[in-house]
């Protein structure tokens, strides 16, 4: 198995290099137990203080201060079609890296699609873009790896015909049935029967399905990357909620309180080691 290479690289001051270095760990656990296995897939994730520290072959997620623009943010690829991300800081990075790292996994071209019964109605078969985080990206739906909190993610039953309670249709299970679109959240698909671009949203108070064809036709790049950019979506725009910021923070809490305790462990264990032992003379 092709084993990919992700870098987190931050160039913004608000980042410390050691908060870097455990969301890092956090995304390598989340690639390695989570979604690996889930969709066959085998990454490494490391932080980088400097862009000009990154290895070749390996896939960035960077971290600015100020993106500009909110269809900024998300996938790219580079003039070598090589993917990279775009994360703007706020408090919410963490969550971000983590759903631009699972999209970028799952499918680094930006192209993939899978084809299945359309939500529209009137429409029949219809190939979906494969955006494992999109329909469930809402910081409600975040999970805790290593105390900080990331994204949940589909699974390749999502596409699936029909429902079934057996069936884990995203990884924390907030999503219960194919295609289902959670609060926040939307899903884009290409109706080969007429060449138009669809998307569903829930932004709002319910579901609204729009033609984005126009929009996407304006655009060059991959397909992930022209979706990504006329999307703005709630996370985009308005940031994380204050419910997040407070889960987010009592997570980092205990996890730093069993960081003490593990760290007091070790040092009572190196001191026990190393401790200089009195030396008996005979007598």
């Amino acid at each position: 198995m092709l084993t990919h290479h992700i870098a987190l690289v931050s160039k913004t001051r608000h980042i410390k290099t050691s908060d870097l270095s455990k969301v890092a760990a956090a995304l390598q656990k989340q690639a390695t137990r989570d979604l690996g296995p889930i969709w066959d897939i085998q990454a490494t994730v490391d932080a980088f203080e400097l862009l000009k520290d990154v290895p070749g072959g390996y896939w960035p997620i960077i971290i600015k201060d100020n993106i500009h623009e909110s269809g900024a943010a998300g996938y790219h690829t580079d003039k070598y079609k090589q993917p990279f991300a775009l994360v703007q800081f706020d408090e919410g990075w963490a969550l971000t890296s983590s759903h631009e790292m699972c999209e970028m996994l799952v499918d680094p071209f930006g192209s993939r699609m899978v084809s299945s019964g359309s939500i529209k109605q009137g429409q029949g078969r219809v190939n979906y873009l494969v955006e494992v985080a999109d329909p469930c990206e809402d910081d409600k739906f975040a999970y805790s790896v290593n105390g900080i909190m990331l994204s949940d993610f589909y699974t390749p039953n999502y596409f699936d015909p029909v429902s079934s309670p057996a069936v884990r249709y995203s990884y924390t299970g907030a999503v219960t049935a194919p295609k289902q679109i959670l609060r926040n959240g939307y899903l884009s698909w290409l109706d080969p029967a007429t060449g138009k671009w669809w998307q569903a949203t829930y932004f709002g108070t319910k579901q609204v399905i729009n033609d984005i064809s126009d929009k996407m036709e304006m655009l060059q790049g991959s397909l992930r990357a022209r979706i990504d950019r006329i999307t703005p979506t709630p996370r985009l725009t308005e940031g994380v909620s204050k419910q997040f910021v407070k889960m987010n923070k009592s997570h980092a809490d205990n996890q730093e309180k069993s960081g003490t305790s593990t760290t007091n462990h070790w040092e009572q264990e190196i001191n026990r080691l190393i401790k200089p032992r009195k030396v008996i003379s005979a007598k």
